[in-house]
């Protein structure tokens, strides 16, 4: 089996002429690259994504900035607070995130079945939320009395709605566009915040899926300034292990609710049929990520034999997995998993090549 690129090989695959697409075609794009972004993100291919956020303009997102000596931790809350907020309005889960000093990263789910299951009024409430909303809209869930026309008009906001709660652009827009505002004011200036538009990856497949959320939960230690994944300050890892933590004392776990805002996140496992569990264990993910975060801090590229059996059960290759979780190991492209999932998404897409396939696969 052969699977994923994360380095940036430059060798490419064209698409099997199987697939009707003609190998002359002179419109080439490449997949890891370029190609449509409204058509990568389509929910038809692909629900799991990986997003990333840098600050422009030497901007410092939060930390201490070492040219000036300001500190902007308090940032750090700003994003984690936002992110709670857009958790329990879109029908978007949030399955890891990491906030370092100028970026973030998250991996999220679009739960489009869940969405769809709401009632009209609930989604006007969700939609309410993070944004104002028309006045008739305030005015009909407010109970209002209203004419059956106003009540009309009101309710045709719903559909509209409902699409932008399981719109992955909305989501980072939603989050984005606030933070800017409020940086910007705090440091007294005018102009863009972000660095361009946020990055976005298609998540194909579940070895795709651990390997990017290990990624994301790893950062601070990859960047060297936490040396265990529970002392990882504003990831999901953290936030996962201090409730497990908690769990068992329901006195703890209520002060950890109420002393702290944290977004909610995807669950291992779910009750609700209508929610996709993460395709791995919660006890497999953190034994994985523990053990990967020792060897990080050891220096070591080649792998430990002591890696949970999570690694040979999803067939990935320990050498390429060492290489994807050290310093400086990001070579993600615009979709990641297998060589089948890839070349699949590529035919989705209608585009010729899939950038990569070819001498350094993580998974084999």
């Amino acid at each position: 089996m052969t699977g994923h690129n994360f380095n940036s090989a430059s060798s490419n695959i064209s698409v099997d002429s199987k697939n009707n697409i003609s190998a002359r075609d002179t419109n080439k794009v490449e997949i890891a690259r370029v190609g449509p972004r409204r058509s990568a993100m389509n929910l038809d291919y692909c629900h799991w994504f990986h997003c990333v956020s840098r600050v422009c303009r030497k901007a410092w997102l939060c930390g201490v900035d070492p040219d000036t000596g300001e500190s902007f931790e308090h940032r750090r809350d700003w994003i984690v607070k936002r992110l709670a907020l857009l958790a329990n309005a879109f029908s978007i889960e949030i399955a890891s995130y990491a906030v370092m000093s100028n970026h973030y990263h998250l991996v999220l789910c679009v739960n489009k079945e869940k969405a769809m299951s709401w009632r009209g009024d609930e989604v006007l409430q969700r939609w309410c939320k993070v944004y104002q909303g028309p006045e008739i809209v305030q005015r009909y869930l407010a109970g209002d009395n209203l004419m059956p026309s106003e009540v009309k008009y009101a309710e045709s906001f719903v559909e509209e709605y409902r699409a932008r709660l399981t719109d992955i652009s909305w989501f980072m827009r939603s989050l984005n566009e606030p933070l800017a505002r409020m940086a910007n004011a705090e440091d007294e200036c005018t102009g863009h915040f972000w660095e361009g538009r946020f990055k976005v990856q298609a998540l194909l497949d579940q070895q795709a899926i651990l390997t990017c959320m290990a990624y994301v939960d790893l950062n601070p230690l990859r960047a060297g300034i936490a040396k265990t994944p529970e002392q990882s300050e504003y990831t999901s890892i953290q936030q996962r292990i201090q409730r497990k933590r908690n769990s068992t004392k329901k006195t703890n776990l209520k002060a950890f609710k109420q002393t702290s805002v944290k977004p909610k996140l995807k669950p291992f496992h779910s009750k609700d049929p209508l929610q996709e569990k993460i395709p791995f264990s919660y006890k497999d993910y953190l034994e994985l990520v523990d053990q990967t975060a020792r060897i990080i801090r050891k220096g070591k590229t080649a792998m430990d034999p002591s890696l949970p059996p999570i690694i040979d059960r999803l067939d990935i290759d320990k050498h390429g997995w060492m290489q994807t979780m050290s310093r400086g190991g990001n070579k993600f492209h615009r979709a990641v998993g297998s060589r089948n999932a890839l070349e699949k998404y590529a035919e989705l897409l209608k585009q010729l090549w899939v950038n990569g396939l070819g001498d350094s696969s993580l998974f084999d």
